[in-house]
């Protein structure tokens, strides 16, 4: 399947076709890691394919490729040129390697849910998650600039292999704040309300933030949402509100970001987490 998005993304790259031929030039930076975003630029009417994702490149011509946990060492990218010309550039993509954290103590219906009725709304609720982060939404709101939505003690990391009640799950995709009910949640960045939800089954109060082209962040475990679905909000207001809803064992914000249904790593665009005072 094809997945095409009009893709705009502030850039650092390093040139890598010569303007001094006369070809057209194309940004890509020398390398990438597990978890990032690849960013680049193009000619504007340029399409850039990748792994059964096609982004037809717009004005200024830039584009970002969001790469997974588990991303391959290298990757090829091909850029087809307005003038029918085409350019393959192969990456190098920096491997990482992942911790184990084992978390006991949990509701054993919420690990291994049996129940038909249960099954069907955790269902019903990943299909809501899937179709919030397939937007394709020509907006550049993350150009507004990063920050943490909430600021504390990072109590679960992206990647690490999660073993729940001694059962082995599939890895944690996000960032886990560990601070008390009731703490404000900040938008990280510009974007548009895409997805919410006051009580799915495994995250509980459900953001999600659509941030353009691709990328959204999403807040589990909320226990108050204040806004609303299609609302536009700025960097730095008040979203919602921490919370222990869902499967936890204590109040804490859980932060994912993904690249429409690549999961990728927080902390790759928006730093270390500041000290507090």
């Amino acid at each position: 399947m094809i997945h095409r998005a009009r893709v705009v993304v502030g850039l650092i790259a390093v040139l890598v076709a010569g303007a001094a031929s006369g070809e057209p030039r194309v940004q890509l930076p020398d390398s990438a890691r597990q978890g990032g975003l690849l960013m680049g630029q193009a000619p504007a009417g340029s399409r850039v394919v990748h792994d059964g994702y096609e982004l037809a490149v717009g004005e200024p011509g830039r584009f970002v490729v969001g790469l997974d946990r588990d991303a391959p060492r290298r990757i090829k990218l091909r850029i087809q040129l307005p003038d029918g010309g085409e350019r393959v550039r192969t990456i190098d993509v920096a491997q990482r390697d992942y911790d184990v954290q084992r978390i006991d103590g949990l509701p054993e219906e919420q690990v291994s849910p049996r129940s038909e009725e249960l099954l069907a709304r955790i269902r019903e609720e990943a299909a809501q998650v899937r179709q919030a982060r397939q937007r394709h939404d020509g907006r550049s709101d993350y150009l507004s600039g990063w920050q943490w939505p909430v600021t504390g003690r990072i109590s679960g990391i992206y990647g690490s292999q999660r073993i729940l009640n001694g059962k082995p799950r599939q890895p944690h995709y996000g960032i886990d704040i560990a601070v008390p009910t009731g703490t404000p949640v900040k938008a990280p960045a510009d974007g548009v309300v895409s997805l919410v939800h006051d009580e799915m089954f495994f995250s509980g109060g459900t953001l999600m933030l659509d941030h353009g082209q691709g990328l959204s962040s999403t807040f589990l475990h909320l226990s108050r949402i204040r806004v609303e679905a299609g609302q536009r909000v700025t960097r730095g207001d008040i979203i919602a509100e921490v919370g222990a809803t869902g499967r936890v064992t204590g109040a804490h914000l859980d932060w994912r970001m993904s690249w429409f249904d690549r999961r990728v790593d927080p902390t790759q665009v928006v730093g270390p987490m500041p000290k507090e005072d």
